[in-house]
Order: C-alpha cells, then sequence, then structure tokens
C-alpha cells in the first residue's frame, strides 16, 4: 500500500444539535449511544460532566457499580477483537472460541444488569441498578473461568507459528510518529506511550486499586493483540477487587437543578481511550453545547501511517488491530 485516505464522518448524525434540545438530566441516554460499544465510557462521562456543572461533587455518591460496568465493557471489546483478529489470519478457531467467551460475557450483562451492552445502567448521581451477594458471587466465578479459557487461548495464539508471522512487522507505528500525532489508548501504550487515565488521573476508587498499565515497544499489530490480553487480564483483576471492595449505601443520589449558566467536563478512560465530554448548560435547564470527543479523533489518521508499506490483504488485520470507532467522531 502506497497511501490511504480516510473519509469519514459523512453521515453528520446531528447529535450536538440533538443535545440542544434535551434537558441535561436526560442527555445521559445520548450520550451512551454516540458509539454503542463504549456507552458506559460515554454516559460516565457526561454524568461527570454533569456533576461538575451542578456543583454536586461534594453530594456524588459513593462509586458502586459504575467501575464494575466500565471494565466489563472494556473485557467485552477485547474478546471480541481479540476472535477478529484471529479470523484475519484465518485461524477460524480464534474467532470461534472468543465470539463463544464474548456472548457468555453478554448474557451476564443481561442477567445481572438488564442489559447486554450496559446502555442507560450509569445515570446522573450514580447507577440505575445495583448487584447483591448472589450476583457478585456469580460475577467471580464467572471471571475466574474466563481467566482459565482466555489464558489457554493466549497460548495457543502466541504459539501458531501463520498467524505470529502475520501479526510481527505488520502495522508498525514508531513511539515517534504515535507522540507527534497524538495517538491515545491502547494503540497508543502498544507504540510506548504509558497513558491511562486509570494510573494519571484516577478517579475513585482507582485511585486505591493500584491500576497497572501496560504498555509495549513493539509498536506493531503483534504488540496491539498482546496488549489486549494483558488488559483484559488487568480488567479481570480489577472486577475482583472491585466486589470485594463494594461500598455500602445508596447507588444514586439527585443532581441539582441547573439554574445558571454552567460549564462541565468528563474524562473517562475506555476501552478504545480517553473519552471526553464538555458539556455548557444556560438558564432554564437548557443544554447550550455539549462535545463528545472520541480517542478515535486522533487515532484514524495515524491509520493512514500505519499501512504504509503494508500489502493490501493486511489491511484488514491492521485496521481490526486499532478498531477505531466509525460512529464516535460522526457527530
Amino acid at each position: 500500500m502506497l497511501r490511504l485516505e480516510e473519509r469519514l464522518g459523512y453521515a453528520h448524525k446531528g447529535i450536538e444539535r440533538r443535545f440542544q434540545q434535551m434537558a441535561p438530566n436526560d442527555g445521559y441516554r445520548l450520550a451512551g449511544r454516540v458509539s454503542g460499544d463504549s456507552t458506559v465510557a460515554y454516559a460516565w462521562a457526561y454524568c461527570m460532566a454533569l456533576e461538575h456543572a451542578s456543583v454536586a461533587r461534594s453530594r456524588r455518591v459513593q462509586p458502586r457499580c459504575a467501575r464494575l460496568l466500565l471494565e466489563r465493557e472494556r473485557i467485552a471489546n477485547h474478546l471480541g477483537d481479540l476472535g477478529a483478529l484471529g479470523n484475519d489470519t484465518s485461524l477460524a478457531f480464534g474467532l470461534a472460541q472468543f465470539s463463544r467467551l464474548r456472548e457468555d460475557w453478554l448474557r451476564v450483562n443481561q442477567h445481572l444488569f438488564g442489559h447486554r451492552l450496559l446502555m442507560d445502567r450509569v445515570v446522573p448521581g450514580g447507577v440505575c441498578i445495583d448487584v447483591d451477594r448472589t450476583g457478585a458471587d456469580e460475577m467471580l466465578a464467572h471471571g475466574e473461568a474466563m481467566q482459565r479459557e482466555v489464558g489457554a487461548l493466549r497460548a495457543i495464539y502466541d504459539e501458531h507459528a501463520g498467524m505470529q508471522d502475520r501479526f510481527m512487522g505488520t502495522g508498525i507505528v514508531t513511539p515517534e510518529l504515535a507522540a507527534r500525532l497524538g495517538l491515545c489508548g491502547l494503540a497508543a501504550r502498544a507504540s510506548g506511550q504509558p497513558r491511562d487515565l486509570r494510573v494519571d488521573f484516577p478517579c475513585a476508587p482507582y485511585d486505591r486499586l493500584d491500576v497497572r498499565s501496560r504498555h509495549a515497544a513493539d509498536r506493531d499489530v503483534a504488540a496491539r493483540v498482546a496488549l489486549r490480553f494483558d488488559e483484559l487480564f488487568e480488567s479481570l483483576r480489577l472486577l475482583r477487587l472491585l466486589i470485594a471492595r463494594l461500598p455500602d449505601g445508596a447507588t444514586c443520589v439527585d443532581v441539582p437543578v441547573l439554574d445558571k449558566e454552567q460549564f462541565g467536563a468528563g474524562w473517562i478512560e475506555g476501552w478504545r481511550g480517553e473519552v471526553l465530554v464538555a458539556l455548557e448548560a444556560g438558564p432554564g435547564q437548557k443544554i447550550r453545547r455539549c462535545h463528545c470527543h472520541d480517542p478515535s479523533w486522533q487515532n484514524w489518521p495515524v491509520l493512514e501511517h500505519a499501512v504504509i508499506g503494508n500489502i493490501v490483504p493486511d489491511f484488514p488485520l491492521i485496521n481490526k488491530s486499532f478498531n477505531l470507532s466509525y460512529s464516535g467522531q460522526d457527530l
């Protein structure tokens, strides 16, 4: 490949204008649909922005289930990507096994939280669901089984010579290019950029969990695949800690009505990278402006460089190793 030009944003869904027609306390539902695979991250970032704008920080509920949901969202997406990456190297076995594991994971979401993708679970002031001891024990048991199965599949991926031949040296992004173009999230960490909001700017309870952010210096598809495995295992570890430390008390508090001009921002490390929501509200319970920023905004241009010099059949493999959002930057 000599050149790649991306044409994105042509649908122009009108999301920012739609926000202006909604009450601030209802905007989390639209934010959670900007990019459906990151619904928890977007809804949480929006709610954080709204709570900051309404000066609800001092009344904010003790974190309970939101972090569980965010890490479950991260795991579900990594499972899907690892299967798709196997399929792009003609290892149909990998696709079948990771698809099975992801489906099991989503069914537990539906059973415990009422939605496979966890939409509308994070709300202003907290969460609209709770998990009891039985549900917590079920999550722990399922997480342990997932750890064993993914560990076995990682050994198969690592030892598959044909797959590793396709992964290694493909879609290289140097640390210099990553820094210059502002690459963020998982893709940046695979190119030697050790940035993770859960570590660099931790909100509770991440500040007490000792999150072990992973990064690599190999810079290619192989590094991005390995990092997905590492982050998946780390999320399983964090889930165990979060379940063990579930606080007592209410799961949600009322967020005061916005009765004057206010501004707030929310910043969350989603599974793909940093999700930012900036909210400006005016008097009369109106949203004056709300901008949702997906990490794909700055990562798409890097893909144009990563494919240069690779063979055409490797484009789907490189593209999936980033797995950027088409919807997230089409506002």
